[in-house]
């Protein structure tokens, strides 16, 4: 075993992983990068096809983002943004107020207003404590309460597990957490109400059903109304559920829900923390000035607040914001006396480094070569998934843009679920690595992500590579 992995082995604690199975063999210790590559201490070279779990947009050792980490660095590499500010900050926050901007029509919010913190949980703990105080002090709700969607998962602190809704990760925690609503999903493949037999398909193109999912959002708003009080927020994913097994919306669902939240007074909280910067397509775009950079544009839906993360920064460093507008602003707004003031931050709010990488990534989203090799990933993507469905452990194929969820099943016809202590998807992704290629399950749901950068001949590397560990699992499972 390499010295890196036993020093791991006797003193680092890895998130989400359970350690007694960790410890059971020796760990792939990265070294370095290169574009969609990475390579480990043995000098084995990989594939990676989560994009680092989903942070890398460009692909490693990115000359442009590198160039900025090195030009910020001879500047200065951090300094306090409590009472001062910085250029690098100051720039991104206007980058990603016109990144943010809706479609031209009568009356859309203008998210013009960004608050920095470090990561995706800190980000939705910022909308949330906005959300909360924005409506006691405008009279909007008595006794502000949120209303989540079920299997979401916005984040490990406090307020963000709260309003998360996947009792694998919440439920421990459940005597430290504030109190708040969920309402169901639109899980075509698994919905109650989806009348139609499994086909070999993505389950949004083949459903029968009659927007029950919606009804239920509706019934739910309607029962919190009658309680005397509406909902302070409604905080969703758009698009795509993230860790609830990259669970896809089908078209129309969001802006449905959406009018309905809005009609009841409710604020809206997107969180983009893994839709964000692209990640969900390029919509109808034909060219790169018209491109959306965030999944809600696709859908025409604009939030009261934008929480966004990961792919910020290009996957180079930590960063999050939280966007808002005018109306929220003003809620803090007063003499210092009233003590309005938004009393939380960070040490690291407005890092110079990661506003700078942040910065030159959004160039990089604005240019023509990206936008036309994302739509080209798109569209090859689409094309070399269709092998999957040859395999009979294969329940449902579905892909949002450059997101990708594959699930495993027992039984096709019945959509029979393996137990999580199989550990299927475990045990395709361990085949996967040892044929060259990362990524990481979520529970029966293989992931791929790829970067940006990603090769047609790469890209076809990942699929083929998915499709031969699922055929080995499956041989050598009872």
């Amino acid at each position: 075993m390499h010295p890196l992995a036993r020093i791991d082995h006797r003193h680092v604690w890895h998130p989400f992983t359970q350690m007694r199975d960790w410890l059971r063999q020796e760990p792939i210790v990265l070294v370095s990068g290169r574009g969609a590559t990475v390579r480990d201490v043995q000098g084995r070279q990989y594939l990676d096809a989560n994009s680092s779990i989903w942070t890398n947009l460009h692909g490693h050792r990115h000359p442009v983002l590198d160039a900025a980490v090195r030009r910020q660095l001879g500047r200065v590499a951090h300094t306090s943004f409590l009472g001062l500010t910085n250029a690098p900050a100051t720039e991104l926050a206007a980058a990603l107020v016109q990144a943010a901007r809706p479609p031209r029509s009568a009356g859309a919010l203008r998210l013009n207003k960004v608050f920095f913190s470090d990561d995706g949980s800190t980000a939705v703990e910022v909308a949330l404590k906005l959300a909360y105080e924005h409506a006691r002090r405008s009279g909007q709700s008595r006794k502000p309460r949120f209303l989540g969607l079920r299997g979401a998962y916005h984040g490990d602190t406090l307020g963000a597990t709260s309003v998360g809704h996947i009792d694998l990760f919440h439920a421990t925690y459940r005597g430290l957490l504030f109190p708040t609503d969920s309402v169901m999903a639109p899980y075509c493949y698994r919905c109650p109400y989806n009348r139609a037999r499994p086909e070999a398909a993505d389950a949004r193109s083949y459903r029968r059903c009659g927007w029950e999912c919606v009804d239920q959002v509706a019934r739910r708003f309607d029962r919190q109304k009658q309680r005397g009080s509406n909902y302070a927020g409604f905080i969703y994913e758009p698009r795509i559920q993230g860790a609830a097994g990259l669970v896809p919306q089908p078209e129309g669902w969001l802006g449905r829900v959406a009018e309905i939240a809005r009609s009841h007074g409710t604020q809206l909280i997107a969180d983009e923390v893994l839709t964000g910067f692209g990640r969900t397509g390029v919509g109808t775009a034909r060219s790169a000035a018209r491109a959306p950079f965030f999944a809600g544009q696709i859908e025409g839906v604009t939030p009261d607040y934008l929480c966004l993360a990961k792919g910020l920064t290009g996957g180079y460093l930590p960063l999050a914001a939280t966007l808002t507008h005018d109306a929220v602003f003003g809620s803090f707004l007063g003499e210092y006396g009233e003590f309005k003031t938004f009393f939380h931050g960070h040490s690291y709010t407005g890092n110079q480094l990661g506003a700078a990488v942040a910065n030159a990534s959004l160039q990089l989203l604005r240019g023509a070569d990206s936008f036309a090799a994302r739509r080209q990933l798109e569209q090859l993507l689409t094309e070399e998934l269709r092998s999957l469905w040859s395999l009979p452990w294969v329940g449902d194929v579905r892909q949002v843009g450059l997101v990708v969820g594959v699930e495993l099943v027992q039984d096709r016809a019945t959509r029979a679920p393996f137990p999580l202590t199989v550990q299927a998807g475990i045990r395709v992704c361990a085949a996967m690595a040892r044929r060259g290629v990362l990524t990481r399950p979520i529970g029966n749901v293989v992931a791929l992500l790829p970067p940006y950068c990603t090769t047609p001949a790469q890209l076809r590397r990942m699929v083929h590579t998915l499709h031969e560990a699922i055929a080995e699992t499956a041989a050598l499972t009872p």
